[in-house]
């Protein structure tokens, strides 16, 4: 059985070194390669590889950026290729991840590949993805995290920054991101969503709704230990009961 490898870098050179290494490996098959985020989430989603040698630090969109776009239960398996600060390396060491550092040398390339290679063989990935969806928390929650996230929406692929957002609505198994007057239907988690966003600025009020902190114009108590969350934009949600120790971070954005 071969791996079959995606290469992922907006680097010619970094693409053609990964390529010609590959190519001497018995237990390899390159099924593509991609110059840049956006390309690699579509190669990912067209191929569906085994194995990503993706790079970190690409323009439009980032190696991050790619993994939040990706589901989570049809991603690949993932090796870094990185010229990332230290703090990033003793991450990626402390989840036990592969990833070159580059530069690098065949050696550590070979042992990453063949790492790779038998959690294929195993046929268990799920262990190693939910590390590498651990580390992508971990960076995140350091600031090293993508200033956009990249959503699918209608066939199309868009690039979002968080602070546009004015909330987000649970919608059965999809959730709505309400930006200005467009709305954008994603199929994912409302929970998920919560995840992804900074908890500094986004607050989730009930079940189905997540605010940006920033457009809550008043609260309004009401009935029961609910309030009325009402928007800049006129929208008004409701806090539910539930939420209620949340009340004060809200007062205090208002104050």
């Amino acid at each position: 059985m071969k791996a079959r490898v995606l290469i992922v870098d907006d680097e010619p050179l970094a693409r053609g070194r990964l390529r010609a290494l590959l190519e001497k490996e018995p237990d390899a098959e390159i099924v593509g390669e991609a110059a840049h985020g956006l390309e690699a989430v579509d190669r990912i989603g067209e191929l569906t590889p085994d194995l990503v040698f993706l790079d970190i630090q690409m323009p439009e969109l980032d190696g991050f950026g790619v993994l939040a776009s990706i589901d989570p239960e049809h991603r690949p398996l993932i090796i870094f290729v990185t010229a990332f600060d230290q703090f990033a390396v003793k991450a990626f060491e402390a989840r036990a991840l592969d990833y070159l550092l580059k530069p690098y040398d065949r050696e550590r390339f070979q042992a990453a590949f063949r790492r790779a290679v038998e959690e294929i063989k195993r046929a268990a990935p799920a262990p190693v993805q939910a590390k590498v969806d651990g580390l992508v928390n971990d960076l995140d929650a350091a600031g090293r995290g993508t200033d956009r996230l990249a959503i699918k929406s209608n066939g199309r692929i868009l690039l979002i920054r968080p602070g546009d957002i004015d909330w987000v609505g649970a919608a059965d198994n999809y959730v709505e991101i309400h930006i200005g007057t467009e709305i954008h239907l994603i199929r994912e988690t409302i929970s998920a969503w919560e995840r992804r966003l900074n908890a500094g600025q986004f607050l989730r009020i009930s079940r189905s709704a997540i605010v940006n902190l920033d457009r809550v114009k008043e609260l309004q108590p009401l009935f029961h230990g609910e309030y009325a969350v009402i928007l800049f934009n006129g929208v008004r949600l409701t806090l539910a009961r539930s939420q209620r120790d949340k009340v004060q971070q809200l007062l205090g954005r208002l104050g």
